[in-house]
């Protein structure tokens, strides 16, 4: 069963200081044993570089680019997929819920995801199932 990977999880792979490093890197191997396709989103992928190059550095980015990234198949997303994403967010009318999440509930929908490596409670506020 294919599994979406969203930014929390590879922020806290990567930042040894972060809170849920420890539970994302035991995560991440029994994921990776799992064999399961790993799927993300450019938009995940551009927010996680700007957070690792803003919060750690460059160096950071080069290790994500390096070692995680391949390990991912990258959706991109389309026209369509961002308005929904864009309607998602206007219609919750919430502050704190991210565009990048609206956008990829909607594409996890389209793609028939139902779970996610995250530490996002979003992501189950949207009734999908967390991993960790």
């Amino acid at each position: 069963m294919n599994l979406f990977v969203d930014t929390s999880a590879f922020y806290a792979l990567l930042d040894q200081d972060d809170g849920n490093h420890q539970r994302a890197a035991t995560a991440w191997t029994k994921i990776l044993q799992a064999a399961d396709g790993l799927i993300t989103s450019n938009y995940v992928v551009v927010e996680t570089v700007t957070l690792l190059q803003h919060r750690i550095g460059l160096d950071a980015v080069r290790g994500f680019q390096a070692d995680l990234v391949p390990a991912v198949h990258v959706a991109y997303v389309d026209n369509e997929i961002h308005r929904q994403g864009m309607s998602g967010l206007l219609a919750a009318g919430r502050r704190k819920l991210s565009f990048v999440d609206c956008v990829n509930f909607e594409l996890m929908r389209h793609l028939g995801l139902t779970r996610a490596f995250t530490f996002d409670s979003h992501f189950r506020q949207q009734d999908f199932e967390m991993i960790p």
